[in-house]
């Protein structure tokens, strides 16, 4: 479920913060490095533009509302929108409903996301319009 590979900046950040399986999160979540998510999230979560980071989300994770990251992991659910600027990875378990935009994707054979799927280099001036709105 890690990945150790480099994103087009260079290494990706190590998974320093982690949302346990039993913690419930309101509100919007704003990070930077790496986050590890196994519980539940019923907000936006945003990376802190201009910084590596990576989202990882377990297979007994939810989140609710808009995800934006350079590199997002999905083995869980996420109900929203997905914006990654470089990679995203759909492991067996992902189940995403919401369009996912992406630079780069790699989807394994079972996840599922019930919405557009939207290549695009524009999801970096995205990614930075939510980071002044925020």
């Amino acid at each position: 479920m890690f990945s150790s590979g480099k994103s087009k900046s260079g290494k990706m950040p190590p998974i320093e913060s982690l949302i346990g399986a039993d913690l419930v999160v309101e509100g919007n979540l704003i990070f930077k490095g790496g986050l590890r998510v196994d519980g539940t999230i019923r907000g936006n979560v945003t990376a802190q533009e201009g910084q590596a980071a990576m989202l990882v989300v377990s297979e007994q994770a939810k989140i609710e509302g808009e995800v934006r990251c350079l590199h997002v992991v999905v083995n869980g659910t996420i109900i929203g929108p997905v914006i990654s600027t470089e990679l995203i990875e759909l492991q067996p378990k992902a189940r995403i409903a919401g369009d996912v935009t992406y630079a780069a994707l790699e989807m394994h054979q079972g996840a599922a996301v019930d919405g557009r799927l939207v290549h695009s280099e524009a999801a970096k001036p995205a990614l930075k319009l939510a980071a002044n709105n925020a």
